[in-house]
């Protein structure tokens, strides 16, 4: 089950935005791949990302190829989704109070556990829908507090000056796993159903590993001077910040709307292409050919945001995500749904990568895990009822119904991108932003506090 997801934020999108902002200090310092503590940990997570994304695309098909029901198939999603949610505040607090390093490594670990027991599960053809929602609860509870390590734990395995570009070779690794890991799930779970999840347990194992060997210390420092006196204190001052400033409080809201389109049609992809008559591998190749876009997203978005207005690649996001919709309902063979969303999340990727952008260089260093927190755990507040909402309108609807249905809160979206003075910081050049100080966005808090 997934460690971390979505539009609304995953932490590789969310700083690897900062490859457009690296230094030419950066250029001079020695390779990333030298660096023995990098290298290790990336390794490990390469390896879980990609057990990650095989068991992404398995857990959707062992529901809707053991029920046909894609509401149960939606409620896996959601309890995965909720879990995960539960723990963002509290994850991003305590990688401020306890061992990174703890957080790192016993996070997998669970999530090991979790998905061998599915793969026991799958292996005894004994599918019951309360037991995989109970699994997929746990993965995504663990996953929410290991999240909140990643960031603060990467600023001391990465000179600063490197930070953006280590953040993009993940965010560029996370989604070549994923186009990997996507048909080879198909092909495995057609092999055998319990397969993938004992591949993804592994693989966890692997980014327990990674974590549990490096040689740097990742703190927390215990004397990092005024703190708040509790869990809490951290997780209201983040909450105050954003709360404050009107960029970051449409991130949060105008993506998590979005996030929960996107959580809809991810499952009624799957529907879409089993009800046009594709199989477990035709749902793999799909999403394949699909995942190409976002590649070729991921690597021109730097350029693109550096030629192109901000503001403009957003309207084109937005769009190209309701026309696409419109796309896949009507044309009739798999790869075409594919090769209309490889267009779609060409255009889309940019977005991820324009917001998090402005959000990197808006906030302090000393806020930069509280917010990260806040702003990732609103943008995925509502994403447990996109595939809820997926059933649904596949119930009322039928599959293709369903995903014109979508267009109701796509347009609007789409639209608010146009009459919104929220996104007023994206006239600016990304490298003319000013980072708030700390004085700054205390007094941000402090704003937002009184006006309760």
């Amino acid at each position: 089950m997934t460690t971390a997801n979505a539009a609304g934020a995953s932490e590789a999108q969310e700083a690897a935005v900062e490859q457009a902002a690296v230094t030419p200090a950066a250029a001079a310092a020695p390779s990333l791949w030298s660096n023995r503590d990098y290298l290790g940990w990336w390794t490990g997570d390469s390896v879980s990302a990609l057990g990650t994304s095989i068991s992404n695309i398995a857990f959707p098909l062992l529901v809707l190829f053991s029920t046909g029901s894609v509401a149960k198939a939606g409620a896996i999603g959601a309890a995965n989704q909720i879990g995960r949610l539960a723990t963002t505040l509290p994850g991003g607090a305590l990688a401020d109070r306890i061992s990174r390093r703890a957080l790192l490594v016993l996070g997998p670990l669970v999530q090991s556990a979790a998905l061998a027991l599915v793969a026991v599960l799958a292996h005894r053809g004994h599918i019951s829908i309360p037991q995989l929602a109970a699994l997929a609860c746990l993965s995504g509870l663990a996953s929410g507090l290991a999240q909140g390590a990643y960031r603060p734990a990467l600023r001391r395995i990465v000179p600063k000056e490197q930070l953006g570009a280590a953040t993009g070779q993940s965010m560029g690794r996370d989604m070549a796993a994923e186009l990997l890991g996507t048909p080879v799930g198909g092909v495995l779970f057609s092999a055998a159903r319990w397969v993938p999840f004992l591949v993804d347990a592994v693989s966890f194992l692997f980014a327990a590993l990674g974590a549990a060997l490096i040689r740097r210390p990742l703190g927390p420092d215990r004397a990092d001077g005024k703190r708040p006196a509790s869990v809490f204190g951290d997780i209201a001052a983040g909450i105050r910040l954003v709360r404050g400033e009107p960029f970051l409080r449409f991130v949060v809201v105008w993506g998590s709307l979005l996030n929960v389109a996107a959580e809809s049609f991810a499952l009624l992809f799957i529907a879409l292409i089993r009800y046009r008559g594709g199989g477990p591998s035709a749902v793999g190749v799909a999403s394949a050919i699909a995942l190409v876009g976002g590649i070729g997203g991921a690597v021109a978005a730097p350029a693109l945001l550096g030629k192109v207005r901000a503001r403009t690649l957003m309207y084109a996001a937005g769009w190209a995500f309701a026309v696409s919709l419109v796309l896949v309902a009507a044309v009739p063979r798999p790869w075409q749904i594919g090769a209309v969303i490889l267009v779609a999340m060409f255009t889309m990727v940019p977005l991820n990568v324009v917001l998090d952008t402005y959000v990197v260089r808006l906030v302090p260093d000393a806020y930069s895990g509280r917010v990260s927190a806040v702003t990732r755990f609103g943008s995925q507040a509502l994403s447990w009822t996109g595939p809820l909402a997926a059933g649904l309108l596949a119930a009322l609807f039928g599959v293709p119904g369903g995903v014109l249905a979508l267009l109701i809160a796509v347009v609007p979206l789409a639209l608010a991108l146009h009459v919104t003075k929220s996104l007023r910081i994206l006239d600016s050049p990304v490298a003319q932003v000013r980072e708030l100080t700390v004085d700054d966005a205390d007094a941000d808090a402090a704003a937002a506090a009184a006006a309760e």
